[in-house]
């Protein structure tokens, strides 16, 4: 499957000129050596992935904590309900939300280049046009779309009248502010890529405390303060998102982080690479749709079940929570593969980026596996953490997590080789594998299942499991094939 190679040709400029044919690295004394950390092309590769990717991993499963301790919290005071509602209403936001980060890949994929380049001021540019592109489209598009469109949204997901109650204001207040966590996602992917994961780790821990004491208080009520239930979710995350991207910003208008926002170079838009960070970014965004419809699809397939609700509370919960502390570990792994990759790449060692790839992938192992067996041993024990004890609900989120004990291996595998892919610039071949894998296998599965006879929860499950099979596979394959070498990443001022 020849998903095509994405390349720039545009003119180049001093700032961005044209990659060189592969050569030795450019010396560490070149302009901005001093600023970007040369270990990541220049010293031992093990510890050089381990240093981009620990600090996301733990940045990750402590985000995983607030949304766990959200679904708990939540869970014990409002019910299953109340869990559902945050499920089908995370599932519909995170189509969007992944469309409008796609941005973020291709900012991703031109800093990464360029500081492997040794190109800071390219890099300080490509990270204030994603801002304010960013920014622009949450406020004047997202925002608005967002609550006009929202009951329509959860129509789709078929929630039924208690759960949409319970769902609606949670969406629309996630729609209506926005910008905030696309600012802390803009934040902390630029940072990662140039090099840096420590101060995103410390970004995104401050992030989930605040989180969760903001949510501590409005979904349960503090004094004076009132209970808003599922909605106060929705609140404490804004509010806190908020004041870190504000913190944030601050940095960059100031200096002293490994990017900053330019000086003295006009900071109206520079459409040459606003274009660049869309022509990279939009197959990931495209990527993202495909598979969180997937997801709003398959959700549909869970809601036509008989006991639709328990079904979703459990999905919610198991798929949701507890599978997204290997999701969100193996996506700090994908940060940090493609993070050397493209840096690797930058500096023309494409061996090196090879090999950065398969360490990544064997970590992301290690912690799947580890992970998995508490999913396979006790299943019960952990979805009573989130006062899931009814018999029915309990029974089917069980059986959900054994089947994602053995699911997380291969997604973990698939989310490093595709950090790979999108760091070396090829974001259009991950979107056809996950229209096929995430999209087209497990829907299909569902649709042939529920054509033939009853379509049973069990049924859904082994259905998600053959798609990660299938993602695992096309993605190894994908990247052993050598296409992204060739890419060339050039940006025009």
């Amino acid at each position: 499957m020849d998903a095509g190679l994405e390349t720039m040709t545009t003119s180049p400029t001093p700032a961005a000129a044209a990659e060189p044919a592969p050569g030795p690295p450019p010396p560490s004394e070149a302009p901005g050596a001093r600023r970007y950390d040369r270990s990541l092309v220049e010293g031992p590769l093990r510890s050089a992935v381990w240093k981009l990717a620990w600090p996301a991993m733990l940045t990750n499963i402590f985000g995983g904590l607030q949304g766990i301790i959200d679904h708990i919290l939540v869970g014990n005071l409002v019910g299953f309900t109340g869990n559902a509602a945050i499920g089908v209403s995370n599932q519909i936001w995170l189509v969007v939300i992944v469309f409008m980060m796609s941005l973020f890949t291709g900012m991703s994929v031109l800093v990464a280049r360029f500081a492997g380049a040794n190109d800071p001021e390219t890099v300080d540019r490509t990270v204030y046009q994603a801002f304010i592109t960013a920014a622009g489209l949450a406020v004047l598009v997202m925002a608005p779309l967002g609550y006009v469109l929202a009951p329509h949204l959860l129509d789709l997901v078929h929630a039924d009248a208690v759960v949409r109650g319970e769902a609606l204001p949670y969406l629309r207040i996630m729609m209506l502010f926005s910008v905030g966590m696309l600012v802390f996602f803009m934040l902390t992917g630029a940072l990662r890529s140039a090099g840096d994961a420590r101060t995103p780790m410390v970004l995104g821990i401050a992030l989930t405390v605040l989180n969760i004491a903001f949510n501590v208080v409005l979904i349960r009520g503090l004094g004076p303060i009132p209970a808003f239930g599922t909605a106060g979710a929705a609140m404490g995350t804004v509010i806190a998102s908020g004041l870190v991207s504000g913190y944030g910003l601050y940095r960059l208008w100031h200096g002293g982080w490994v990017v900053s926002f330019p000086r003295g170079l006009g900071y109206a838009p520079d459409w040459a690479i606003i274009r660049s960070l869309f022509r990279f970014g939009l197959p990931t965004g495209f990527q993202g749709i495909a598979m969180n419809v997937g997801g709003v699809l398959l959700l549909s397939f869970i809601g036509s079940l008989a006991q639709s609700a328990a079904a979703q509370a459990a999905f919610a919960v198991s798929y949701g929570q507890l599978f997204s502390l290997i999701t969100w570990t193996a996506s700090g792994l994908m940060g940090a593969a493609a993070a050397v990759a493209g840096q690797t790449l930058g500096a023309r060692r494409p061996d090196r980026t090879v090999a950065a790839v398969h360490i990544a992938a064997r970590i992301g192992l290690l912690g799947a596996a580890v992970l998995g067996a508490a999913f396979l041993l006790i299943p019960h024990a952990l979805l009573a953490i989130f006062g899931m004890r009814d018999p029915a609900v309990a029974d089917v989120g069980a059986e959900l997590l054994r089947v994602l004990s053995v699911s997380g291996l291969f997604v973990t595998v698939a989310l490093t080789y595709t950090g790979g892919l999108q760091g070396t610039g090829d974001t259009r071949g991950p979107l056809f594998i996950s229209i096929i894998s995430q999209v087209i296998v497990p829907l299909g599965i569902c649709f042939v299942i529920q054509q033939a006879g009853a379509l049973h929860a069990i049924d859904i499950w082994l259905a998600i499991l053959v798609g990660h099979v299938t993602r695992c596979a096309l993605s190894v394959v994908r990247f052993r094939q050598g296409h992204w070498r060739s890419i060339v990443v050039n940006i025009s001022g």
